[in-house]
Parts: structure tokens; C-alpha cells; sequence
């Protein structure tokens, strides 16, 4: 996986970068964002609001997955 696009945002608000991803076979994935938490900078997965008003996940990823995803976007991030 990589990172084909990283926008970082200079406002005040707790999402800190949109990103995009591609994967090994060359599936881009778009709407991933950074965000800081209470526990830290983390990544948020690309999601939808629904018709009861909640967001919901609209890519769903392995743990290990989304681990190594979010570490290479936080290094990415702070270059």
C-alpha cells in the first residue's frame, strides 16, 4: 500500500490531512482522514451518513491492516 495523495489542512479543527491510498493491485482508495484525538493522531476510514443521522465505515479493513496503514500516514504526515 501507498499513499497517492496527502492534503494537509492548516485550520484549527481536529482532522488534520485527507489522504488517498492504492493498494498493491492498484485499487485507489479515497476519503481516509488523520484526525487528533484525545489518545493521539489517528486514521479515520472513509465513511457515509445514513438515513438515521449516524456515520458509517464504507471501507471495512483488517486490524493488522489498518495498523500499518495508519503508521505510514502519520510518517507521511509529519515530514
Amino acid at each position: 500500500m501507498k499513499i497517492t495523495r496527502m492534503s494537509k489542512l492548516n485550520s484549527e479543527g481536529k482532522t488534520l490531512a485527507f489522504l488517498d491510498i492504492e493498494t498493491d493491485d492498484g485499487i485507489i482508495i479515497k476519503g481516509f482522514r488523520l484526525v487528533n484525538g484525545t489518545n493521539g493522531i489517528f486514521l479515520a476510514l472513509p465513511d457515509a451518513k445514513g438515513k438515521d443521522g449516524k456515520f458509517y465505515e464504507t471501507v471495512i479493513l483488517p486490524k493488522e491492516m489498518k495498523k500499518q496503514l495508519e503508521k505510514i500516514a502519520i510518517e507521511e504526515y509529519k515530514k
